[in-house]
């Protein structure tokens, strides 16, 4: 089964993969609600779930796999909707 993306995914990765020492791996097919894609940062991992901030919230809502995977997750998480979330998250 192919694993589907939101429309922003690889348009955020392209502008990340812009910030000097930022490393970004998208994570997407691990599937079982594992984020998206994983950040490494000024020596920090961060998980993070991309949503396509144009859809409706009824269509931004968490699987029930990402639900349980966030909410049984003991270190960072963070859901985005669009870069400017992302940033202000990691800079």
């Amino acid at each position: 089964m192919i694993k589907r993306t939101d429309s922003n995914h690889a348009e955020i990765i392209k502008a990340l993969r812009k910030i000097p020492n930022l490393s970004v791996f998208s994570t997407h097919e691990v599937g079982k609600g594992f984020p998206d894609i994983v950040i490494g940062y000024k020596g920090i991992n961060y998980l993070i779930e991309i949503k396509d901030g144009k859809k409706s919230p009824s269509a931004r809502k968490l699987t029930d796999a990402e639900l349980e995977f966030y909410l049984n997750w003991n270190g960072q998480t963070a859901v985005i909707k669009n870069l400017d979330e992302l940033l202000e998250i990691i800079l």
